[in-house]
């Protein structure tokens, strides 16, 4: 689950990591108001969006006066900021945080991570802080450290490690540290899935401080997590995904044309794979789980024939815990008030596999019957074309 990035920053400020003073804003009157209140002579307005990029889509504005304070929460407010990773759609701006401007003398990038090969939790550092870290690993891969931490805390062998990659010495080497051990602290006790700085700047003054903060949280250990379940921004989230995070199902909104229906993450993924191979591209992931119900798998076809993106829908089970006919029972009920607008394929393998058929066949759906998934991701696309 992610947060804003003001959230965020308070949520560090409890571990003591140092972040610059901000207030949030609603409104045009209290982005003022909160102007005023921090008695500067440079202040910054941000969006708050869950997506990065904000800076060079034009969602930061440094504003020397409160008059210009005035005039980029104008502009920003309900307006849709589009970046590289809110897709064509974009996002619209409801919240702004108003910052203190500060004397930047460097700017580094810091990320904390769970780190699946060695199964503990990793820091990616670099001296390049600011830009995109996946240009930096492509162009400059020698400008980026990932280093796994072993113990409970950081060491001080780790601490300086990744402090002398930075360039910090003396004082601000201790700084770096103190810091690295708050920020994992805050990572481990938060059961955070990816905590980032970018950037993380050393001051005129020689401080440290994170001038900006990403935090996600597992989404699995959010029932320990009642405070960072109560920052949950709905107007963030695709509507589709919270009504279908209501039913327990696993659906994550994409941009192609085949609307997918899978039971298991690796199988889903495939499945996804292979359309593209096929020549289009899933309009979503979706994991019906394995203790699926036919009222879920029903939500879960009117998800996907009230989408008006989708051109075919792929239905691709392997009947294990998640039993064919259950599938077909969700269908059927589906289309009580959400017609199959779209040409829907089907791959039913498995347990109750010959009563799934027939039900659908009794019901006399005009359906598409793979026997293998290459086949029916053959026959989806074809389908998406004709529609198209």
């Amino acid at each position: 689950m992610n947060i804003h990035e003001y959230q965020a920053k308070a949520m560090l400020a409890e571990f003591g990591v140092p972040v610059p003073r901000g207030k949030l804003a609603l409104s045009v009157a209290e982005a003022v108001t909160a102007a005023e209140s921090l008695n500067g002579s440079v202040w910054v307005v941000k969006a708050q969006i869950h997506a990065g990029g904000r800076g060079k889509a034009g969602g930061v504005r440094i504003c020397k006066s409160i008059g210009e304070v005035k005039a980029a929460a104008t502009d920003l407010l309900g307006s849709v900021l589009v970046t590289k990773q809110t897709g064509e759609a974009g996002k619209q701006v409801n919240r702004l945080y108003i910052e203190e401007g500060l004397n930047i003398a460097r700017e580094f990038y810091l990320s904390l991570l769970v780190d699946r090969e060695t199964e503990r939790v990793a820091f990616v550092a670099s001296p390049a802080g600011g830009m995109d870290i996946e240009e930096v690993a492509a162009s400059s891969p020698e400008k980026i450290l990932t280093l796994s931490i072993a113990g409970d805390e950081v060491s001080e062998n780790e601490a300086q490690k990744i402090a002398a990659f930075l360039g910090l010495e003396g004082e601000q080497e201790k700084a770096c540290a103190d810091l690295l051990e708050k920020l994992y602290r805050a990572f481990t006790e938060k059961d955070g899935s990816m905590l980032e700085l970018n950037p993380l700047i050393l001051t005129g003054g020689g401080k440290l401080m994170a001038l900006d903060a990403k935090f996600v949280a597992d989404s699995n250990a959010l029932y320990r997590h009642a405070e960072i379940v109560g920052l949950r921004d709905l107007s963030e989230e695709d509507p589709r995904e919270i009504e279908a995070s209501q039913f327990g199902l696993n659906y994550i909104a994409l941009d192609g044309h085949i609307g997918c229906m899978v039971n298991g993450a690796g199988l889903a993924m495939a499945t996804m794979d292979i359309i593209q191979l096929k020549g289009d591209r899933p309009a979503n992931f979706l994991d019906v789980g394995g203790g699926v119900t036919v009222d879920a798998v029903c939500e879960a076809f009117k998800l996907l024939f009230s989408d008006d993106h989708v051109k075919a829908v792929l239905v691709n089970i392997f009947g294990g815990i998640v039993r064919c006919d259950i599938i077909a029972g969700g269908l059927l009920e589906a289309i009580k008030t959400h017609p199959m607008r779209v040409p829907v394929v089907m791959r039913l393998v498995g347990t109750n596999e010959e009563e799934g058929r027939r039900m659908v066949k009794d019901a006399r759906l005009d359906v598409r019957w793979a026997n293998d998934l290459d086949q029916a991701a053959e026959l989806a696309v074809a389908a998406a074309r004709e529609v198209a």
